[in-house]
């Protein structure tokens, strides 16, 4: 994985976790507004979850176990229609 695909991967990754961890702790008054939101707080574990995963991604496709360029040939072969006679 070269710098700019690893940087694209960090964010994806990134954006999908800041929504999953948005929820978490988030105290709400009576009108359901948040009280505290907290957003340093929030971006500072979005970040590691996403660094942790990121390694992982790596790791995966450093090691050949994750080839996206795989899956598509794969896919590509499976897509060929065969000639017509």
């Amino acid at each position: 994985m070269d710098w700019f695909t690893g940087i694209i991967v960090f964010l994806l990754t990134w954006w999908v976790v800041i929504f999953c961890v948005l929820p978490f702790g988030l105290k709400r008054d009576e009108t359901g507004k948040p009280e505290k939101a907290h957003m340093g707080r929030v971006i500072l574990i979005t970040t590691g979850i996403s660094g942790v995963l990121w390694l992982g991604i790596f790791g995966l496709i450093e090691a050949d176990i994750l080839s996206f360029r795989e899956m598509a040939q794969q896919s590509a072969q499976k897509d060929q229609m065969p000639p017509t006679l």
